[in-house]
């Protein structure tokens, strides 16, 4: 569809041209706004039948977050292929060092190559990466993207965080306004181990407050308790009208323990921790 705004409609046609001479694209498709919006310029670019959407599924993919990912895709149009991925086989990964997103992003990219590039005849792959991660220090997966030569578009036409929210707007894209939905590692301190059961906890955990209106939020996995996560304007509503309801919820998930995190919802909270452990443990080994 065209776009109104010539400045949108120039970021659109500088996707457009990172993805010059592709032929036929594989898109790493989570159901995030990121995601969503690459797969709908590609589409705009390519054609849908000359695009395919590919979703690593694991355990650390909520399954909220598949079902609206099949969703989306069907949306747009194109096919829609869900790639198990084994990243919870690798002692690395479950280690859940800094470097976690390295290994899970490593084995997404891995499958692709060899299970779907000659069987769906794709000659390049990309995934959402912006302009905003690349200056961030938390981006692991980036260097699984370089290993794997996996395309960046909206990262290479200078696309930040607010530029891709409004031109997901401007393409009526549904999940334009969508609160970003790391997977559900990301909630387990770095240096704890990453099993089947804490992502289940965690999940369960988010899903009953989900329904209970909280659509921004996390569940943090700190062992027998549960560390709630909810925007500052909220707080108080947590705490006190949905105070029991969000204590049974939680708990029917396995923990024994609720805390409501008076700081609020943070974004990236774990790895900016675990950095500075390993910050403070290099000041201690100097």
């Amino acid at each position: 569809m065209p776009l109104s705004d010539p400045r949108l409609s120039a970021l659109a046609d500088e996707v457009g041209t990172a993805l010059a001479g592709v032929r036929r694209l594989g898109v790493a498709f989570s159901g995030g706004v990121d995601s969503t919006l690459l797969l709908a310029l590609a589409v705009r670019t390519l054609g849908a039948e000359r695009v395919v959407a590919i979703t690593g599924v694991s355990p650390s993919l909520a399954r909220r977050e598949l079902a609206a990912a099949r969703r989306l895709a069907s949306a747009l149009g194109v096919e829609h292929v869900e790639l198990e991925t084994a990243e919870a086989d690798l002692p690395e990964y479950r280690r859940n060092d800094l470097d976690r997103c390295f290994h899970c992003k490593s084995t997404l990219f891995e499958g692709i190559d060899h299970r779907l590039l000659a069987s769906y005849g794709l000659d390049a792959i990309a995934y959402g990466e912006t302009a905003d991660d690349v200056v961030r220090d938390d981006r692991p997966g980036a260097r699984a993207a370089d290993e794997h030569s996996v395309l960046r578009p909206l990262a290479t036409a200078g696309l930040g965080k607010t530029d891709i929210r409004a031109l997901a707007r401007a393409l009526g894209l549904p999940n334009a306004d969508k609160p970003a939905a790391p997977c559900l590692a990301s909630r387990i301190p770095h240096h704890s181990e990453v099993t089947p059961q804490k992502l289940r906890q965690v999940e369960e955990a988010e899903d009953a407050l989900h329904d209970l209106g909280l659509t921004e939020l996390r569940v943090r996995h700190h062992g027998d308790l549960a560390s709630i996560e909810v925007p500052l304007d909220l707080l108080g509503v947590v705490a006190t009208e949905l105070r029991e309801r969000v204590l049974t919820a939680v708990r029917a998930a396995g923990f024994r323990s609720v805390t409501l995190d008076l700081a609020g919802f943070s974004s990236g909270q774990l790895f900016q921790i675990g950095m500075a452990r390993a910050g403070q443990g290099e000041g201690a080994r100097r």
